[in-house]
């Protein structure tokens, strides 16, 4: 697995964490792993938590919980202007593609000048050493390629369903599987 990839969590994940969930790997090396939940907008707006920071934010502005480790720990990500040349200023690391993290000490416009869309997340998801690889072969994690808009599409709510339809094969029929198979 590499960096830039998705975690889609499949039905069999009871952990309510992770449930339904499309988590973006952000780090995976032999210390573990670190990764963002995308697909969990909260109802608190950048403006009320980093307000210098809320204009360049992408629609909806709002803080995204990232996951369950370090809940006060903020994260940014960017995305790099579509045919520009990388990044050029302090306090981006590039993580794959055109995303990459944003330092939140730096200034605003500085990033805003270079990228097309950012997106604020409170807390993380992370792996110990092989923890991440066991719950993919026990079945919790499908890893599937990520795309541009992933991290920052407006819908982020149906992200999880939109990233499994647009997987070949049989993959794609798991984003109709119902929230409550005991209720089908």
């Amino acid at each position: 697995m590499v960096p830039g990839s998705l975690l889609v969590a499949s039905p069999a994940t009871l952990d309510p964490n992770f449930s339904r969930t499309v988590v973006l790997v952000l780090e995976h090396a032999p210390g573990g792993s670190l990764g963002l939940v995308l697909n969990r907008p909260t109802d608190v707006a950048v403006a009320e938590t980093l307000p210098r920071w809320s204009e360049e934010m992408s629609e909806p502005a709002v803080l995204f919980y990232g996951g369950p480790v370090e809940p006060q720990a903020a994260i940014c990500l960017g995305r790099s202007r579509a045919g520009g040349d990388p990044p050029a200023f302090d306090g981006w690391h590039h993580v794959a593609a055109r995303v990459g993290t944003v330092d939140l000490d730096g200034e605003p416009g500085a990033a805003g000048e270079h990228l097309d869309a950012m997106r604020l997340f409170a807390g993380y998801a992370g792996w110990a050493p092989g923890q991440l690889e066991g719950e993919i072969a026990a079945g919790g994690w499908f890893v599937v390629p990520s795309g541009d808009g992933d991290a920052f599409t407006a819908a982020a709510k149906d992200l999880w369903g939109d990233v499994l339809r647009r997987q070949p094969g049989s993959l794609a029929w798991v984003a109709s599987f119902p929230a409550d198979p005991a209720l089908n």
